[in-house]
């Protein structure tokens, strides 16, 4: 029996990889064809260049490149490529967060590169990569990567941007993310509200030593900024990467006065600029050192603009808040002296930059890190929810974007595509059927109804509605080959409907752990690390349905053995789906209709 397993492991095995390299030669040549696309010599019609030699002008106190000069090159760059696109003037909107992984020092080049990710009505995602250079030793370093939206506006005609068209593989999977990152951004601040009312915060203010504390109120910094025309565009808006120097600058002032030393900015979290300023106005930029951890400390900074003589109240243009070490001689982070906030909003901000710091590296953990070094399941809880669904969408997207899948099997226009990556074998199913696409989109986002069938699902319970998009199942299902236990899985599907013509709907699975779901002993836990569907409206009453599935190694033998030409049990599941959709195309539940 071990051995006819074998066998017909192998052969799956062989069939998928045979029929991936006897495609190569067509595979080549499609490249070499659209090699003026998105190959050898193409170039983003978006994409601009900036490299700045690193002058003593442009340094801090420890003779590194000062991150307000850098921030003023990033927006600069991003800017004209933002700009290039949209065939008119653009301003910062926001900035996300940014992670510094390596200081620049004086002598040293910075290499700028920023292209238009996606644009939308009338704002654009532009993506910016930074990277240091020694003209001497030859050796190059990345420093930070970030995402800016610019706004594009017209004085006398409402802009309307024409999108994006992307080649390469990068671009299709930055182009599909966008959308996702999009949604998170304009969510962004009741997502923080949200998360900081309900994050469980262990305070220990009261058990610190009183006398090892620095006061807050020592660290509070206030000046005062006069928007000159050097310090605004050709439209005489304040450029964002001007405000974003200036505050850094008083934030490296109040965070200095904690520490007594020169601290090294590592985060700052996301801009959002709430309105613009111009050439005339007076900028209050305020600071003060929220909270100090035990090799960190988070400085918050406000913006605030006015007119002298013209305006009673000031108009709040932005905050931002920044991360800092400070670091010895070995460039390892010293041990900081605690924080005594003020009674009152003090406290407020104490408790809250503790909140932000656990949702900074839960986001930070689940946003960044590469999918091969990331756990299969992530554990949920409400500090990380909205990242984790991100990171849900944005991993299947970025699935669907590969351009290397191989077409191993075709039966009754039943299509099997396979995808040898990242050290995963994935698999792509994919049919036509003759349901609105809204309709299989709602149908098939509603677990509970996928034993109906799915034979791989024997019950699921649903465990958590989490928000109209998102919700945590528990699925038990049958053993597979040889094991002996039923599995089990506890799954979150995300859900999301197109950002624009083009997009498809999208229902995105992976696996999570919660603490009231624990592993037991009458199931065998299994995980799912990237899986879900897609639907694209091909004509009136015709949608194509595909089903993606990176198969973990639990998983994989039974994906390799069914996979060879293309077993009836796959095959079975598919025109069972079919068939569920053409049952219900016309018998949706109120509750999925609503939502």
């Amino acid at each position: 029996m071990i051995q006819n397993v074998g066998n017909h492991l192998r052969r799956g095995f062989t069939s998928v990889f045979s029929s991936r390299l006897s495609r190569k030669s067509a595979s080549h040549a499609e490249k070499d064809d659209g090699a003026m696309a998105g190959g050898e010599g193409y170039r983003n019609p978006t994409e601009v260049q900036m490299s700045q030699l690193v002058l003593p002008c442009h340094t801090n106190q420890r003779g590194e490149l000062s991150v307000g000069q850098l921030l003023k090159w990033i927006d600069t760059t991003a800017c004209l490529s933002a700009e290039r696109h949209a065939g008119c003037p653009c301003v910062t909107a926001s900035m996300d967060d940014i992670y510094f992984e390596h200081t620049i020092s004086v002598g040293q080049v910075v290499n700028i590169k920023a292209k238009v990710n996606r644009a939308f009505n009338s704002s654009m995602e532009v993506g910016i990569q930074v990277a240091s250079e020694d003209l001497c030793s030859e050796k190059q370093w990345n420093v930070c990567k970030a995402l800016a939206t610019f706004v594009a506006h017209r004085e006398l005609s409402k802009v309307k941007l024409k999108q994006t068209t992307p080649q390469t593989e990068e671009e299709k999977t930055e182009h599909s993310v966008a959308a996702e990152r999009r949604r998170m951004r304009l969510l962004y601040a009741d997502t923080i509200k949200d998360l900081l009312a309900n994050c469980v915060i262990q305070d220990d203010l009261e058990s610190r030593d009183c006398s090892c504390m620095v006061p807050a109120e020592r660290t509070r910094v206030e000046s005062v900024e006069l928007v000159l025309p050097p310090h605004a565009n050709h439209q005489g808006n304040t450029f964002g990467g001007q405000i974003m120097a200036w505050m850094e600058n008083v934030a490296t002032i109040a965070a200095s006065r904690l520490c007594r030393a020169h601290p090294t900015l590592k985060t700052i979290e996301m801009f959002h600029f709430r309105g613009p300023s111009q050439v005339g106005d007076r900028l209050v930029l305020k600071a003060i050192v929220n909270n100090a951890f035990k090799h960190s400390m988070e400085v918050g900074v406000c913006v605030e603009a006015y007119r002298q003589g013209a305006e009673t109240q000031r108009r709040h243009i932005n905050s931002a808040f920044m991360t800092f070490v400070v670091l010895d001689a070995d460039d390892q982070p010293r041990t900081l002296p605690w924080i005594r906030p003020q009674p009152g909003d003090g406290e407020r901000r104490y408790r809250e930059a503790s909140a932000r710091k656990k949702i900074r590296l839960d986001r930070q953990y689940i946003v960044s890190c590469k999918q091969t070094e990331m756990p299969i399941s992530v554990p949920w809880d409400p500090s990380n929810q909205v990242y984790l669904s991100y990171n849900n969408v944005s991993s299947l997207k970025m699935l669907v974007t590969k351009d290397n899948w191989v077409l191993s099997s075709e039966i009754n226009q039943v299509r099997l595509y396979t995808l040898e990556d990242d050290k995963f074998l994935s698999f792509h199913m994919e049919m036509l059927v003759q349901v609105e696409t809204i309709q299989a989109f709602l149908l098939l986002s509603d677990l509970l109804r996928r034993p109906e069938w799915d034979k791989h699902y024997r019950s699921v319970e649903l465990v958590q509605q989490v928000d109209e998009d998102d919700a945590i199942y528990h699925v038990i299902s049958p053993a597979l080959g040889s094991d002996v236990k039923p599995q089990d899985f506890v799954i979150l599907a995300s859900r999301r409907k197109p950002c624009d013509n083009g997009d498809p709907y999208v229902i995105a699975l992976r696996s999570v752990t919660l603490p009231t779901h624990p592993e037991t002993p009458a199931y065998r836990r299994g995980e799912t690390l990237c899986s879900g569907f897609c639907f694209w409206r091909e004509g009136d009453q015709l949608t194509k349905v595909s089903y993606y599935n990176q198969a973990t190694p639990g998983f994989l033998n039974y994906v390799t053995t069914n996979v060879a030409g293309l077993s009836s049990e796959f095959y079975t599941t598919v025109k069972a789906c079919e068939q569920f959709l053409l049952d219900n195309r016309s018998d949706l539940a109120p509750s999925l209709q609503t939502l």
